[in-house]
């Protein structure tokens, strides 16, 4: 490696061209970063006492140190924004100025030929920084002045005109820029193909992750290594591909998200969204060690944003599920997003059909909504979602996701029938976060000829008005401020109307009996409204209940014989064959009176606690193991499945047994040998429930 410090000018002036390598992320500052930059070149340029300012490091490749006649291209590895921004900042300028020459070096001809173009060189040899793709084209238009092709680069584009009008709008601007330009300093930064790594490098210079996505990063590693003919063809077989299939606004926010629900299935856990670059570098180490190719990587990543593509872009053909994935979207289901690029997978292999995967997409779509209605923990979705795929048995595809949905329990439970029709009656549904996603669906379900709810606006039958007109205080009764307060924004009281403003605060015969009013109305959600007396609390709940029957069917659950889920759970404790007979300690005294005691408390803790004998110990668990009880004569050993660090133990009664043999599961361990010390250690082993019920992987 060389590194010297350098005038940016010159830098630009002395170097043959520079080229960003196609496995570099495309041309990304904004407004805020421009902006900066723009400050910073004119605080330079009025200030006599700033000699210079450093704008960073140009890291690129060259082809031989001791070659230094070469004109060969600089590819450059980091650099590129700052070195583009520069660019489009002195193509504003060049046009601004003209052929006048407010500072000395600043004119049109100039700028053009000392910074922007090489006067001794034709096609894209002449231009001074090539770009890559779309970036290459938009930017060499800029620069020489021509129209912008189509597509164009949005963010080349709209920077350029940035800095243009920055230029015009103030007058002291121009002079200042040109001397900021002059004292722009930079570390230039020369690697050697033979002795230094540029992914190495690469990687240290943008360690912070401030610069670069973690999708960029991933290109880089993938890429940069690569022989420059197989890279090549990678990339515009592959990367390219999914660049543009993404779209440029798409991929700057979907990519890293992208990323993060393939690495969940490929890998089946949840990276952090700032470690998906590390987690795929594992990932691919890992499969290339195993004898997989590179370009087996780079097209697998590539097919499943086909997959993302479709559930998340709205680029689904086929119109059944493009519904279907639309439905998600509204509801904003991000956290199945793993799960069912999965089962994309399956689809497109031929695993399973269309109609049986809009079943599986609707069925997800089921139990999200019903568990918001019924306020069930979100918390445990990520992982719910991102361990599905382990439970699916490809031959019997839909029935095993029907099982499995079925066969989960408390907080990851598919709410039943009752409890849906109860809760949904009462939830606050206008202000639930989809509620025209919800008001769609009541009024599409069984429709061929689908109604655009966007045409229409949510209407409170009874108004949200605290001052009610007297009219419909004598409906509702002498009580009519809390069957207000309580009905308002329920179901019962919600429906779609295109005549919000002219029904106003209306009394109820008014809305029923104007033109285009309830008896007039074509939308399912206003059937019976028409041949109604009046609107009062008898009224809201029967239309209520109507709906909430209605809504059981529209977000149906998944049926399935009971002879056939049974054979979908796992053995029960009696197939083991032990029993509490089986523990010596257990059989009678002291210990059977603590163990049963214990064995009570622990199975009161959730729903979801079952309890297992096995040959050595007696397992409590929730989604796993939580709580291990090895009987001994004088004490209930018992193994806490949650690392020391994270217990909180004020009295230190638990011990850090990690590495030590011991029966049970969990790095923790405690004694209990008195009625006394119960509570507390109870309250210890609800900690690790509590980390396995309400832990999510983290964002």
């Amino acid at each position: 490696m060389k590194a010297t410090d350098a005038n940016l000018l010159n830098f630009i002036n002395s170097a043959p061209q520079f080229v960003i390598p196609i496995y570099q992320r495309t041309y990304s500052w904004t407004e805020r970063e421009c902006r900066q930059l723009w400050e910073d070149i004119r605080r330079a340029g009025r200030s006599g006492h700033i000699p210079v300012h450093f704008l960073g490091s140009v890291v690129y490749i060259e082809e031989s140190l001791s070659n230094t006649s070469s004109r060969a291209p600089l590819l450059v590895i980091d650099g590129q924004q700052r070195l583009t921004s520069v660019t489009l900042l002195l193509a504003a300028l060049s046009r601004k100025v003209g052929d006048d020459e407010p500072v000395d070096g600043f004119s049109f001809k100039k700028i053009r030929n000392r910074y922007l173009m090489d006067p001794d060189e034709s096609g894209e040899r002449a231009f001074k920084l090539l770009l890559s793709k779309t970036d290459r084209t938009t930017l060499n238009a800029v620069v020489s002045g021509d129209d912008l092709p189509e597509p164009h680069s949005m963010r080349v584009a709209e920077n350029f005109k940035m800095f243009s009008r920055w230029l015009d709008q103030d007058d002291a601007a121009v002079s200042e820029v040109c001397s900021g330009l002059a004292k722009l300093m930079i570390v230039d930064v020369a690697l050697s193909r033979e002795h230094d790594n540029p992914q190495l490098i690469f990687e240290s210079m943008n360690s912070t992750g401030k610069e670069l996505s973690q999708a960029d990063l991933i290109r880089n590693f993938v890429l940069m290594g690569l022989e420059p003919k197989l890279q090549t063809r990678l990339y515009e077989q592959y990367w390219r591909r999914m660049e543009e299939g993404f779209g440029q606004a798409a991929y700057a926010s979907h990519f890293d998200g992208f990323m993060r629900n393939y690495l969940t299935v490929v890998t089946g856990s949840i990276p952090r969204l700032d470690d998906v670059y590390d987690a795929y570098k594992a990932y691919s180490q890992e499969q290339i060690g195993g004898g997989r190719e590179v370009e087996d990587l780079v097209r697998e990543v590539w097919e499943f944003s086909q997959y993302y593509g479709a559930l998340v872009l709205g680029q689904e053909k086929d119109k059944a599920l493009a519904l279907g994935f639309r439905d998600l979207r509204e509801l904003k289901v991000d956290v199945a997003y793993p799960f069912l690029l999965e089962v994309y997978k399956d689809y497109k292999t031929g695993a399973l059909s269309a109609d049986d995967f809009l079943e599986v997409v609707r069925l997800v779509e089921a139990y999200v909504f019903r568990r918001a209605i019924c306020s069930v923990p979100t918390n445990s979705l990520n992982k719910t979602f991102a361990t599905f795929g382990r439970e699916l048995k490809k031959d019997r595809y839909l029935e095993s996701v029907k099982a499995h949905l079925l066969n989960m329990k408390s907080y990851r439970r598919f709410p039943r029938d009752e409890e849906f029709i109860a809760r949904i009656q009462d939830r606050d549904l206008y202000n639930f976060r989809s509620r025209t996603y919800w008001l769609r669906k009541f009024e599409n379900f069984g429709r061929k000829e689908r109604v655009e709810v966007d045409d229409y606006t949510i209407e409170h039958i009874l108004p949200q008005n605290e001052n009610l007109s007297t009219e419909w205080q004598a409906a509702l009764g002498a009580d009519w401020a809390a069957v207000q307060e309580k009905w308002l924004h329920t179901l019962g009281n919600l429906t779609l109307t295109g005549y919000n403003s002219e029904y106003s605060d209306k009394s109820f015969a008014e809305k029923r009996d104007m033109a285009g009013g309830f008896k007039e109305s074509p939308l399912r959600v206003n059937k019976g409204l028409g041949v109604l007396d009046t609107w009062n609390e008898a009224a809201i709940e029967s239309r209520a209940q109507q709906l909430a029957q209605q809504a059981a069917e529209v977000w149906a659950a998944p049926s399935l014989s009971a002879e056939i889920l049974a054979t979908y759970r796992t053995p029960t404790e009696e197939a083991n064959g032990y029993t509490i007979e089986d523990h010596p300690h257990l059989t009678s005294g002291k210990m059977r009176d603590l163990f049963e005691q214990f064995r009570r408390e622990v199975m009161a803790l959730d729903p979801s606690v079952s309890e297992q004998f096995l040959k050595l110990y007696v397992a409590y668990k929730a989604e796993t193991n939580f709580a291990d009880v090895v009987p001994q004569a004088k004490a209930l050993r018992i193994s806490i499945n949650i690392e020391p660090y994270e217990l909180n133990d004020p009295r230190g009664m638990a011990v850090d047994v990690t590495d030590v043999g011991r029966w049970g599961n969990g790095n923790t361990e405690v004694k209990l040998t008195d009625h006394e010390d119960l509570p507390y250690v109870l309250g210890l082993v609800r900690q690790a429930l509590d980390r396995q019920l309400g832990a999510d992987e983290p964002a």
